[in-house]
């Protein structure tokens, strides 16, 4: 059997453009695999956000156990945010250990301070320094090329807001020359957007972070391949979309006490579908022919 992680080196090898929709539990990455996506990821904000908490307080066992989870129920290669790699390069080797013996395919690593500050959401990033950030990708790769080669390592640098685009490519080419697979920036504007896959020497991954209060550009995905990416996560659009449409509801249920976004049509596709997602037929299949004694009979 193929593993998850040498499939997720033929879809970066080929002609396709990954769009990586953010997961936080097994449907999320199930319904994306059942419409046909190639990937899927699982973000620190989305996991963070569906705990009530901030990402910076997660632990790296927490987004394990998440990702994990998320690997196990499907059959599409999943990436998720590593953070700051939950430590010094040291740990960085245990958190990619983790991570692949998780049934993850691949990982983020970002060049700020651990433990990461919940301002980080403000947009204040707080960068470690530029060569300790190549030791992080140094030993994170050093671990990937011992434990599973076709485990992806991508470098990810929050720098452009603060010090600049030049700063950030810099940082992605330096974890480049250590061994990362691809890279990742946060460009402020149309122009830095433009030339992060020129300038980058790995192929690139875009961050749609839909709902950003700072004038971060957003691009659909035609866009975005036609500029030179190879991939674009969508960080926050289950999340965002389940939480929008879930309090409308409950908000008219609790001032009329029903509810009409939805036909009763509309409601038992949306049951049917979750029932497909999950493979309910197959249970049904299995108790029939072991528990279900009236219609099999004893045995």
């Amino acid at each position: 059997m193929e593993k998850i992680t040498t499939k997720l080196r033929k879809l970066l090898a080929g002609d396709d453009f990954l769009y990586m929709p953010a997961a936080y539990y097994p449907l999320c990455a199930l319904v994306a695999q059942q419409i046909g996506l190639k990937t899927a990821y699982v973000g620190g904000y989305v996991t963070g956000g569906s705990k009530a908490v901030s990402e910076p307080l997660l632990s790296m066992s927490e987004q394990v156990n998440v990702a994990g989870e998320i690997a196990q129920s499907c059959s599409i290669p999943i990436i998720a945010d590593a953070g700051a790699g939950f430590g010094e390069p040291l740990h960085c080797m245990r958190t990619v250990r983790e991570f692949i013996s998780a049934g993850v395919a691949g990982v983020h690593i970002e060049d700020q301070l651990y433990p990461k500050r919940a301002h980080y959401h403000k947009y204040v990033a707080h960068a470690i320094p530029a060569d300790e950030f190549a030791y992080k990708i140094r030993y994170a790769c050093r671990e990937r090329d011992t434990k599973d080669p076709d485990f992806v390592v991508i470098v990810r640098s929050d720098t452009c807001r603060f010090e600049g685009f030049g700063e950030a490519v810099k940082r992605v080419n330096m974890g480049a020359e250590e061994g990362a697979d691809m890279g990742l920036i946060f460009p402020t504007n149309h122009e830095e957007a433009v030339q992060a896959p020129k300038e980058c020497a790995i192929p690139m991954v875009y961050v749609q972070s839909r709902g950003n209060r700072d004038g971060r550009p957003l691009y659909g995905n035609n866009e975005l391949r036609d500029m030179g990416y190879k991939a674009c996560i969508d960080a926050q659009l289950w999340l965002t979309v389940s939480f929008h449409h879930a309090k409308k509801a409950l908000e008219e249920i609790h001032a009329t006490g029903s509810y009409t976004g939805m036909t009763d049509a509309e409601n038992i596709s949306a049951r049917q579908g979750i029932e497909d997602a999950i493979g309910l037929e197959d249970y049904y299949l299995i108790e029939e022919e072991t528990v279900e004694e009236k219609k099999w009979g004893k045995r």
